[in-house]
């Protein structure tokens, strides 16, 4: 259980996190730099019926926080969800939860780290590539090591420019759409590009479900802020606010800045695929160096995605540590609040995977890629079976605390349960090398081979403790 004040005695984390902290954390969490990169993709694949696409993840990421709003309000704790399947499942599903998480963020370190460093070095050639890797992970280690509030103070800007940088797409973009921006030679065109060139399902109504398998993991990071919350002064007035504007960012920052994209273009635009769909808009309106200024919002994004990583890696090994499921060193923190061995170690294997991407860049690596990629469907399956037990032990327990609820439980529950079965029974339908077959396949056979050792430490711990217990 999260601890907050003074952890003078390594006992605990501190609440470092102001309340503008938690803000931007919980906007940053939603605004990750696979809405910049891989918008494109989506937007060739789908047509403007990618807006549908990212709807209908956006609608199940929405379920999902409320869910993990309910019980993150009731309980604020720094493992979060994987705490609570602890609780309603059992310890083999928060040990297997938590360490699948703690996994998919350290193979997302090693990601995040290379985009950034493809970057600076296009910009400084003189540093190579690995060494600006090697920088940005020691900068933002370094920051995290030094107090929870560094970590927060960091997230507070590299938030606030993705926030800025959307906004202003979105008013320049939807001035240009109705020709009211002062120098675009852009035709003021309205919204007929949605049903133009095709219609606005040029490669039918399938095509939308290609689209979510496109987008949906550009949607991992929101639940960052319900660990975040343990760490504040007021977590459960943080977590309630933050589960109550998900609906608000999705759809601003998402299907607004979506919308400005496929009603400045036409869907089929060839720019969309070999710019990014944010250069190619901004390049239509006439913006000068428009791909610089994505490089430099993507940068951010991939900064920030960076520092996040770290910070949820750490609280998740931490709170592992905490219920005895990883080493006791990763639950201690120093008097500063800061869990420091388990920032090292979730820094470490972020180091190590940094090198198989330089290394085996198309083996190792690509399996480490592939053998995470379905986790975060998991993790929301676990959210939402957890939500089922957790309600009715809330209520039997502590009702006073049930001040978020979920929409009409258990049945929305339950078709939000049915809708990522479906989404990852799609997956298996991908055949592509990489594709989502191969990342359901690979990541499942992980979790059952996380499950089984937590079957197995399970009762291997039942039989020491009944051998020690007297008769």
């Amino acid at each position: 259980m999260t601890t907050t004040g003074a952890a003078s005695t390594g006992s605990g984390l501190q609440a470092g996190l102001k309340n503008r902290h938690l803000s931007m954390i919980a906007i940053g969490g939603v605004i990750g730099a696979g809405l910049f990169v891989g918008s494109g993709s989506g937007i060739a694949a789908a047509g403007p019926g990618i807006l549908v696409s990212y709807a209908l993840v956006g609608i199940l990421v929405v379920l999902v926080m409320r869910m993990l709003g309910e019980m993150a309000a009731a309980n604020p704790t720094s493992g979060s969800f994987s705490a609570y399947a602890d609780r309603a499942l059992g310890r083999w599903a928060g040990f297997t939860i938590g360490w699948l998480y703690w996994f998919f963020w350290v193979v997302v370190l090693a990601v995040e780290a290379t985009a950034g460093a493809k970057i600076l070095a296009g910009w400084i050639p003189a540093v190579p590539q690995w060494g600006w890797a090697l920088i940005v992970m020691v900068v933002l280690t370094a920051s995290n090591l030094a107090s929870v509030s560094s970590y927060g103070e960091f997230e507070f800007w590299f938030a606030g420019i993705k926030v800025v940088a959307i906004a202003a797409f979105i008013v320049v973009g939807a001035l240009a759409i109705f020709g009211l921006l002062p120098g675009s030679d852009h035709p003021a065109s309205g919204f007929s590009n949605l049903t133009a060139h095709g219609g606005f399902l040029p490669h039918g109504p399938g095509a939308i479900l290609t689209g979510v398998l496109m987008v949906v993991f550009s949607f991992m990071g929101s639940e960052i802020v319900t660990l975040a919350a343990g760490e504040t002064a007021d977590p459960r007035g943080a977590v309630t606010k933050a589960t109550n504007s998900v609906i608000w960012r999705i759809a601003v920052f998402y299907l607004g800045s979506i919308l400005i994209v496929v009603s400045l273009l036409r869907w089929d635009d060839p720019a969309i695929l070999k710019d990014g769909s944010y250069v190619a808009a901004l390049s239509s309106i006439g913006i000068p160096h428009a791909s610089q200024i994505m490089n430099a919002i993507v940068l951010t994004s991939v900064l920030s995605c960076l520092n996040s990583g770290l910070y949820t890696a750490s609280r998740m090994a931490f709170s592992l540590a905490r219920r005895s499921d990883a080493p006791a060193s990763f639950g201690r923190t120093t008097q500063r609040g800061v869990p420091q061995a388990a920032i090292l170690a979730s820094v470490v294997f972020g180091f190590v995977a940094v090198a198989f991407n330089y290394l085996w860049p198309d083996t190792v690596f690509q399996f480490l890629l592939n053998s995470s990629g379905a986790i975060a469907l998991f993790v929301w399956l676990v959210i939402c079976f957890s939500q089922l037990r957790m309600r009715r032990i809330i209520e039997r327990e502590t009702p006073e605390k049930l001040v978020v609820r979920m929409w009409l439980y258990p049945y929305l529950t339950w078709a939000t349960i049915a809708l990522i079965t479906f989404v990852l029974g799609y997956m298996l339908t991908d055949t592509a090398d990489g594709g989502g077959r191969d990342q359901v396949v690979l990541s499942t056979l992980v979790a059952l081979g996380v499950v089984v050792f937590a079957l197995v430490r399970e009762r291997v711990a039942r039989r020491r403790m009944q051998e020690v217990t007297p008769s």
